[in-house]
């Protein structure tokens, strides 16, 4: 199936390594002209090197939570790719803990990091988008849907994306833009990692039996691949997708028990 992605020109946010960097590589393997974002500058360019396909491959340093980053990081994209027809936002997850754990700048940075900086993203992209009746993808969490245990921050503002991008989705249609939310639950990636790690020490098990005990919860066994992730969002910021907007898709291996 042809999505129609050849010389398009993609820009995707944290995509220097994780699910942002599994879907700029797949954009690239469909021939789209992507730019890698991200706030380090050597993981950028090892990223850049490492993504193999068809479209040209760039990279710009940008801290999401700074908003003339995000501001340049769009004029960059312009200048490099001509423009932007398809924007993926994305970012690293807020710590992890619940209610008491944390103080007003935790509150603060989530929001700034989670959701604000999409907030943002788009703002900036806007004019581009609407020249090109363009695509959006925000990833989020399938915690949209069935809040995670112990990730309170993450729950909360990712859960604010999926409103923010409904309202959008009616809000830009009439400019042909269409915009969608896609929440991975259990992916293998360094966040999962990490979380793991911790939720092995709070309960006194290994890492081995904490990873054990998580995949038995998931009805089709085992943790999702970072591409089976990518795959969904390639399709919905792709021309092939021209009819969904508004939406949440959830890949998560039937974890989720939540319509």
């Amino acid at each position: 199936m042809d999505l129609g992605l050849k010389g398009k020109a993609v820009v995707v946010l944290a995509s220097s390594k994780g699910l942002g960097f599994a879907a700029a590589s797949l954009y690239a393997q469909e021939g789209a002209n992507v730019m890698l974002a991200g706030r380090e500058e050597e993981s950028l360019a090892e990223a850049a090197a490492a993504v193999k396909g068809g479209g040209s491959v760039y990279w710009h340093v940008c801290d999401v939570t700074k908003p003339e980053d995000i501001k340049q990081l769009m004029k960059e994209a312009e200048n490099k790719l001509g423009g932007i027809d398809v924007l993926v936002n994305n970012t690293g997850g807020p710590p992890a803990g619940d209610f008491e754990d944390m103080e007003d700048e935790d509150w603060q940075y989530a929001f700034e990091l989670t959701l604000f900086s999409y907030i943002r993203a788009i703002r900036a992209a806007l004019p581009l988008l609407k020249k090109s009746r363009g695509r959006i993808v925000n990833i989020a969490s399938s915690s949209i849907k069935q809040p995670v245990d112990h990730l309170l921050l993450s729950n909360t503002f990712r859960s604010g994306i999926a409103g923010f991008s409904k309202s959008l989705a009616i809000e830009f249609a009439p400019h042909g833009i269409l915009i969608n939310t896609v929440g991975p639950g259990r992916i293998e990636t360094g966040r999962t990692t990490s979380l793991l790690e911790k939720t092995a020490a709070r309960e006194g098990v290994t890492f081995e039996k904490a990873k054990q005990q998580s995949e038995a919860s998931i009805p089709l066994g085992r943790y999702g691949l970072p591409e089976e992730f990518a795959r969904q969002v390639v399709f919905l910021g792709s021309p092939a997708n021209s009819y969904t907007t508004g939406q949440i898709i959830l890949v998560e291996g039937g974890a989720v028990s939540a319509y």
